[in-house]
């Protein structure tokens, strides 16, 4: 029997990062987007928490073999 299990979770990371001082916090806001966008914050990302949110499992039917 071949069953396909499909997990959800809710994945957060979290980066120690550095921001210039003086910013407003739109400023801010754009500069760490502008960060992930970029791909600059991506190797600082390290998984913080993972929460579960949903497993389901469907069983697949597979074609009787002639005999």
């Amino acid at each position: 029997m071949k069953v396909v299990v499909q997990v959800v979770e809710k994945i957060i990371s979290e980066a120690h990062i550095y921001i210039p001082d003086g910013l407003t916090e739109d400023a801010i806001k754009q500069h760490i987007v502008r960060l992930y966008n970029s791909g600059e914050i991506t190797p600082d990302l390290n998984i913080f928490q993972v929460d579960f949110e949903s497993i389901s499992a469907k069983i697949v039917q597979q074609p009787q073999e002639a005999a």
